[in-house]
């Protein structure tokens, strides 16, 4: 029997699916296909100026420009020991924060919630949840402002460069996203519970999981360990020497870990960090877990969790963006200008996107000149655990209906929001 899935919406880019199973339910092939070309971003770098890589690689993503943008410019800053100052480190982190939760909105309630209600029009679904879809929106409206406000624009940021900002945004526009935050946290809680109410598909299948890590709170940016299972590295490291990247099946470099699957992303941030979240995000997923009657153990079992992890990271980080502003209200915040020395050096960068670990890597000549890069998404080291996923649960649901086999699959991978366009740059 062949299950075949050639295109499989709601998620972004473009991909199918692809599956040979005996008739005693055995799986002999199974395959999650990128369906985009090869964008040969890395290629398009080689030779250009240093000022030019966050520009263009913003470019990789129209939902999270603003990782690729951050990650460009940390990794050059690094590798031309370019310092920057605490306010523009702050800057940084309220618009990634910003970015995690724009993306997770997007995701959780306009491409995977459909899923579980069998809606395939959206109009049904802002029908449905009229008050749910309004809170949505709102939250990610917000998140979409304060990208505008500290980036320069809602999508494709312009203001974030190396050494700091090209603009600082006016502290009054601050005080306004920061009047709006009370409500984005009450918005935002409602989608927790709205998430909490959902019934997910029976599933277990150990997984390993990895993120930044610091042991100290809930790291997303400028952070030098990676954890992964049980085990910590220095991000260069793991980089470096304890993933493999799969060269033979372009146009994606696939990503293992010491030959084995794992995953990035919400769930992965929660299993490594989730004694930091705020007291009040900590309490929702403690409810789940009690109204679930369920153990810590066994929610990091369950890849349908990355969801409810999901919408747990938006009120998380609503109220990191709270105490970022705060902050950054109280410095005294002026145009940095710091001086850029070319010598002949590289520099690795890796932070949190919305959907895991992000790693970019640049070589640099001694005219500020780029001899070499590599970009390695989060989509292109969880693709392998899909497919892992995916050969668990296949079996389960071969005795349902064809169409509903197609359903289930699509939603099993639309759990994990793979950005095809990321892993195919």
């Amino acid at each position: 029997m062949k299950i075949t899935i050639p295109h499989i919406h709601k998620i972004e880019g473009e991909a199918g699916f692809w599956a040979k199973v005996t008739k005693t339910g055995e799986i002999e092939e199974l395959k999650f296909q990128t369906l985009l070309g090869l964008r040969q971003i890395e290629g398009i770098l080689i030779g250009r100026r240093y000022f030019e890589v966050p520009i263009v690689v913003s470019r990789i993503c129209g939902i999270c420009p603003v990782p690729h943008i951050l990650g460009a410019c940390t990794a050059i800053e690094s590798a031309l020991n370019v310092k920057i100052s605490e306010e523009i480190i702050l800057l940084r982190k309220l618009l990634l924060a910003a970015n995690i939760i724009h993306s997770h909105t997007l995701h959780l309630f306009f491409l995977s919630l459909p899923d579980f209600f069998n809606i395939e029009n959206d109009l049904e679904l802002l029908k449905k949840f009229k008050k749910e879809s309004k809170a949505a929106l709102r939250v990610r409206d917000l998140a979409l402002e304060i990208t505008r406000i500290v980036g320069g624009r809602a999508v494709h940021p312009i203001t974030p460069i190396v050494g700091g900002f090209t603009k600082i945004p006016e502290k009054e526009k601050l005080k306004q996203i920061l009047e709006k935050i009370p409500q984005a946290i009450e918005d935002a809680n409602l989608l927790v519970d709205t998430f909490k109410k959902i019934e997910y598909p029976e599933f277990e299948r150990e997984t390993l999981f990895a993120s930044v890590f610091n042991g100290k709170n809930y790291p997303y940016y400028l952070e030098k360990i990676v954890k992964i299972g049980e085990e910590k590295f220095t991000f260069s490291d793991f980089y470096s020497v304890q993933i493999e990247e799969d060269l033979k099946s372009p146009p994606v470099k696939k990503v293992k870990f010491r030959g084995k699957a794992y995953m990035v992303g919400a769930i992965a941030r929660i299993k490594n960090n989730g004694r930091f979240l705020t007291k009040n995000s900590r309490e929702k997923f403690e409810e789940f877990l009690k109204e679930r009657k369920i153990k810590e153990k066994e929610y990091f079992k369950n890849i349908f969790y990355n969801l409810f992890s999901q919408a747990i990271e938006v009120l998380y980080f609503l109220e990191v963006c709270q105490e970022l502003l705060k902050e950054i209200l109280k410095m005294p915040l002026k145009k940095e200008k710091p001086e850029i020395k070319f010598h002949p050096s590289s520099g690795l960068s890796a932070l949190e996107a919305p959907r895991g670990t992000l790693f970019h890597y640049y070589e640099i000549d001694k005219d500020g000149r780029i001899l070499n890069c590599n970009i390695i998404t989060p989509t292109a080291q969880f693709l392998h655990n899909i497919e892992e996923d995916l050969k668990d649960f296949l079996p389960k649901i071969l005795r349902l209906k064809k169409e509903e086999q197609i359903r289930k699959i699509r939603s099993l991978i639309r759990v994990y929001d793979p950005c095809i366009s990321c892993a195919t740059h």
